[in-house]
């Protein structure tokens, strides 16, 4: 089956598209994939796994097509950012 893993940078994507054995699991994919090799700062305790957008388990199983997604931890939390936003746009 076909399936792509993705870990996306702040300026950059590092796209495998990989043929797989039916049954393969998400930790296969990622396995088979290199990019954790290529990418030696992701920690697996840490980060957090989807398909396609969903999050996923390492020992999720996957379908032909699927996308497996990498997230890295989020820079600034997204409620501060609308915080400060809204701050700026109150008059004084």
């Amino acid at each position: 089956m076909q399936v792509e893993v993705v870990y996306a940078l702040p300026l950059e994507q590092d796209v495998v598209s990989l043929e797989l054995a039916q049954g393969a699991t998400v930790a296969q994919a990622l396995a088979a994939s290199g990019i954790l090799v290529r990418h030696p700062d992701i920690d697996l305790s840490v980060a957090r796994l989807g398909i396609w957008g969903r999050p996923a388990k390492a020992d999720a199983l996957l379908h032909e097509g699927d996308r497996v997604e990498i997230y890295r931890p989020l820079q600034v939390d997204p409620k501060e950012v609308r915080r400060r936003r809204a701050a700026l746009k109150r008059p004084a």
